[in-house]
């Protein structure tokens, strides 16, 4: 069936809601739009599902969520009546449909008998993640397009664990919403009877309450927020998000009282109206913060994105300006904290692990290494983090005590199995009131670290490449550089390139290869002759493919020159490969 049979085939149905049956006759004239939002089915893949909102097989809507829930409740019903008890928690968060979607994924998993625990109002996604392993439930569904723009939602999946589901039960997931033939003909029964019946429970304080009683547990120094809370400045801003209310009462618990709240980011907002992008990464993200930092004085700034699992940080350098920190600084500062002091405390374990991303800074792992913590390396994205947490808790072989990724995203305290902005919000406050009573600033602090480990940068860039004529662009530009390794890199050899598609490290001097111990993935790695790095990856929830870059001198200027120069050369071989793919006619 193509394209046009599909929009045919809803165009026709006459059991499609009002506003479906508007959007479809809004585009019967553009066979553009119609093509985009019927050529293919909107992909659930291993993080579940994201796209624009709209009518089509292509977009995010009631009966693509249906779709996808449908497909997960087979899933479950395989499992047997035991599972279906365990039943599924659905958190969602501010964004257009939101509470709607994860409505009508409650819905149609209970119409099948599971038993679905629905937030009673949005919700950050790490209080799901804690919210399935405290009711012991069998899965977990948030609705969430984290930062993307404000015309898209998305659809993420959760195990019994509260970490997203891994590959082996993603792909069985996925098999499952590829056997629904047909979306449209999803039959659900109504809210109210799935009530009375119990088969939807409504949640929400309980779970809050536990969870902040577990939040205080991350504080290495609970104390400081007794000595200090009062004297270290705070300005947060959510964003527009679910993490106000989360945050505020975290820092409270622990002392820290003298924040203040950016005000026209405090309440939710689907449009996010006053930011280009709801990401703390996009440094204009900041501004508001920075204007209220400014007239407060404020010692930190923080942000996190509409669904709470990214965390942003600026603070101020040796002028006196706010310098927003980078994924990689922040996780530095919290990894060496949480070590340094868990040391210093005696509860440091002898088996403890570090766990980061291959996109990652190699800051980290030195860093680690220096309290003899081991650092193990997963492909890019939390679920991969969360699986490995799973295997240690089981195995004994390593005690988890920090995780991160150079997008914003980290995890301090177990409870949750996903990066979780709200704990390092906090933490990030208690590292700030612990150099403040050294008479130190955050930034001092990075600085002895560079000084102390090395002159660790990293930088990344991204082609934005929308729809299916963008898809095969960026398939086109992998198979290329798949097929043509670059030989060098401003003037630096590759000396190893790293595929995890075909899992193998070559020497490119000896052609001596080596098998790459990950899960099969579409990345490119490539590694030059004076430590630089240069990771090319297709981003798994946007229409982007990513380079990101990792470089280490002896200053920090030299630093900055060479990042600069290395991303600069790169992305050279970038625009010229494209060219070549486009005039060949190949993307």
């Amino acid at each position: 069936m193509n394209w046009m049979d599909k929009y045919e085939l809803w165009e026709s149905n006459s059991n499609l809601d009002e506003e479906m049956v508007k959007l479809l006759e809004e585009m019967k004239n553009d066979e553009k739009a119609k093509e985009d939002s019927f050529y293919k089915e909107l992909e659930f893949g291993t993080g579940g599902m994201r796209g624009e909102i709209g009518a089509g097989t292509n977009r995010m809507n009631v009966y693509t969520v249906r779709k996808a829930s449908e497909g997960l409740a087979r899933y479950i019903d395989s499992f047997g009546e035991e599972a279906k008890k365990g039943g599924v928690a659905i958190a969602y968060d501010c964004r257009h449909k939101s509470p709607e979607f994860a409505m009508e994924a409650a819905k149609t998993l209970a119409s099948h008998g599971i038993q679905t625990y629905v937030f009673e109002s949005l919700r950050p996604t790490p209080v799901l993640s804690f919210a399935v392993r405290k009711l012991k439930a069998f899965s977990g569904i948030v609705v969430t397009a984290s930062h993307n723009p404000p015309e898209y939602n998305g659809y993420k999946v959760y195990g019994p664990d509260g970490g997203q589901l891994p590959l082996l039960e993603a792909d069985q997931v996925i098999s499952k919403v590829q056997e629904v033939e047909n979306e449209l003909e999803i039959k659900v029964e109504s809210e109210e009877s799935l009530k009375e019946k119990g088969l939807i429970k409504i949640i929400g304080e309980e779970i809050d309450r536990e969870y902040q009683e577990m939040l205080k547990t991350i504080s290495v120094h609970p104390e400081l927020g007794q000595e200090m809370g009062d004297k270290v400045k705070v300005v947060f801003t959510p964003l527009h998000g679910t993490a106000n209310l989360p945050v505020r009462e975290g820092l409270e618990a622990l002392g820290y009282r003298n924040v203040k709240i950016v005000a026209e980011q405090e309440l939710p907002d689907p449009n996010f109206s006053t930011v280009a992008s709801p990401n703390p990464e996009e440094h204009a993200a900041f501004e508001l913060a920075i204007r209220d930092g400014k007239e407060m004085d404020a010692d930190i700034l923080i942000a996190t994105d509409p669904d709470a699992d990214r965390l942003g940080v600026a603070v101020k350098d040796e002028s006196g300006e706010y310098v927003i920190l980078t994924g990689n600084q922040t996780g530095a500062l919290f990894l060496h904290y949480l070590l340094a002091e868990k040391k210093a405390t005696g509860t440091l374990p002898d088996n403890g692990v570090m766990l980061k991303t291959i996109v990652t800074s190699e800051f980290g792992r030195t860093i680690a290494d220096s309290y003899q913590v081991a650092t193990v390396d997963t492909l890019t994205g939390f679920k991969f983090i969360g699986e490995k947490m799973k295997e240690y808790e089981a195995t004994g072989q390593y005690t988890f005590l920090f995780g991160y990724e150079e997008s914003y995203g980290s995890l301090i305290g177990d409870f949750a199995r996903d990066k979780d902005a709200v704990q390092a919000a906090v933490m990030a406050v208690e590292i700030c009131a612990f150099y403040k009573k050294q008479g130190k600033t955050m930034y001092q602090g990075l600085m002895e670290l560079y000084e102390k480990y090395g002159y660790y940068l990293e930088g990344m860039k991204s082609l934005t490449l929308k729809g299916k004529e963008g898809a095969e662009q960026i398939a086109s530009l992998l198979t290329a550089f798949r097929d043509a390794a670059p030989s060098e890199v401003n003037g630096y050899k590759v000396e190893i390139v790293e595929d995890y598609a075909v899992q193998e490290r070559t020497v490119t001097a000896s052609g001596k290869q080596e098998k790459i111990e990950l899960p099969k993935s579409n990345v490119l790695k490539y590694f030059l002759e004076d430590g630089s790095w240069v990771c090319v990856r297709p981003s798994g929830t946007e229409p982007k493919v990513k380079f990101y870059f990792g470089i280490q001198s002896e200053t920090l200027e030299q630093s900055k020159e060479k990042l600069e120069e290395i991303s600069k050369a790169f992305m050279v071989k970038v625009e010229d490969l494209l060219a070549e793919l486009n005039s060949a006619g190949k993307a």
